[in-house]
């Protein structure tokens, strides 16, 4: 990257950061059941709701409770469950038909990020009906206030319920881009481990960290502030101490429950202090192959960590003595590098590969240049890098044929 391109991003972001006190961030008000929700929905007036979820969550019963609580609780609820890994405009514009049809006045988000990300985007098409969803693309393009939005997170990893971003597909091109504004956060978010409780073990693994990626990228940004930090390494500790538990044990509900909150904590960092190129070339190989995004994150994170180097020894020590992996008095060097060998080291623990399957080589080029151009200026990364330097990462990944 050139010196006008980096004085360039480094100006934009710190604008950010100057105004972040001033921008309209929002906490989610936290829920912890199905009863709870079903009270929000009656005291706000809302007699039909759309649940957006997916097909194997809806096939698995996980809806059953929720489905009578709003039955007993008189609320009408209609679902659309076609979400599919990396939400594409056709499942937005689906749902959105259904909530139309069925005349609801609120939405509920029931899954991982994709299904909560599929319905925020139903949420912004609900009050912009006359703006596509490519034309939502980037940042500060809703402006109005969403319908009661509730998210009920069933894997403990995205920290969707408390983002203001939802990460669509192009179905055609496979072009997955964020949409960013404060309208997409959640008015409420329902921390429910029992919903968690069914996840197959590998799921809760990637998701998990997930999570960690969200923590860590988040900590080691330049647009932190002293409440993102503080989240950042609560999180951390708590990823670390329940991450192998419930991987071993998926009925341990107690290490659900810290897990969840771990995630919550890690999405209100990043919603405010951004995300890193580990995401950014994430993105990219769920666009292109449908790489689910806690996978590459895990995969990608220690690769990520290592390319900046001296830029982030400091705050990797500082999580590293979060995690309880090192004294305060260890040398930062030591205690950094021993922090992304502990990532590799829980990876190879839950069964996570080291490498990613599918990635075509021809591709790699172009995979860069969108990492590039969803990273810059946007994420206040460490140390900034080019399209060209982004693809060493790719190779990093690659599966040897």
């Amino acid at each position: 990257m050139n010196i006008a391109e980096k004085i360039f991003c480094r100006i934009f972001q710190m604008c950010f950061r100057v105004a972040i006190p001033i921008l309209p961030y929002r906490d989610p008000r936290v829920l912890s059941k199905e009863e709870e929700i079903v009270q929000v929905l009656r005291k706000r007036g809302i007699k039909s709701v759309l649940i957006v979820t997916d097909e194997s969550l809806h096939q698995l019963g996980l809806l059953d409770k929720l489905k009578r609580t709003l039955e007993a609780g008189n609320v009408a609820y209609i679902i659309y469950d076609k979400t599919v890994a990396n939400p594409t405009i056709a499942n937005v514009e689906e749902a959105r038909a259904l909530y139309i049809e069925n005349t609801c006045n609120g939405i509920i988000g029931f899954g991982g990020g994709s299904p909560m990300d599929c319905a925020k985007a139903v949420g912004a098409r609900i009050v912009k009906p006359k703006q596509s969803i490519p034309k939502m693309k980037g940042i500060l393009k809703i402006h109005k206030k969403l319908p009661l939005f509730i998210a009920v997170p069933t894997t403990a990893g995205t920290g969707s319920e408390t983002t203001l971003a939802a990460v669509i597909t192009d179905g055609e091109t496979r072009h997955k881009f964020p949409i960013n504004d404060f309208p997409l956060i959640p008015k409420y978010a329902a921390l429910m481990p029992e919903v968690t409780k069914g996840l197959p073990a590998f799921i809760t693994a990637t998701t998990g960290m997930d999570a960690l990626t969200h923590a860590v990228e988040a900590f080691i940004g330049r647009s932190t502030t002293k409440e993102t930090r503080k989240y950042s390494l609560e999180a951390t500790r708590l990823i670390f101490e329940n991450i192998e538990k419930v991987y071993t044990n998926g009925n341990d509900m107690e290490a659900r429950k810290n897990m969840l909150y771990a995630s919550f904590l890690a999405g209100k960092a990043f919603s405010k202090s951004y995300v890193g190129y580990c995401h950014a070339v994430a993105h990219s190989l769920g666009g292109k192959y449908n790489t689910p995004h806690g996978l590459a994150n895990a995969v990608l994170l220690p690769y990520v960590l290592e390319a900046y180097g001296k830029t982030v020894y400091r705050k990797l020590k500082l999580l590293a003595v979060a995690a309880g992996l090192v004294k305060e008095d260890a040398k930062e060097e030591d205690a950094a590098k021993l922090f992304i060998g502990k990532i590799r080291a829980l990876n190879a623990t839950m069964g996570i590969p080291m490498k990613l399957s599918g990635i075509v080589k021809a591709d790699i080029p172009e995979l860069a240049k969108l990492a590039a151009k969803e990273g810059n200026p946007l994420y206040p990364v460490p140390k900034l890098m080019d399209a060209r330097a982004l693809e060493k990462f790719y190779f990093n990944v690659m599966e040897e044929k």
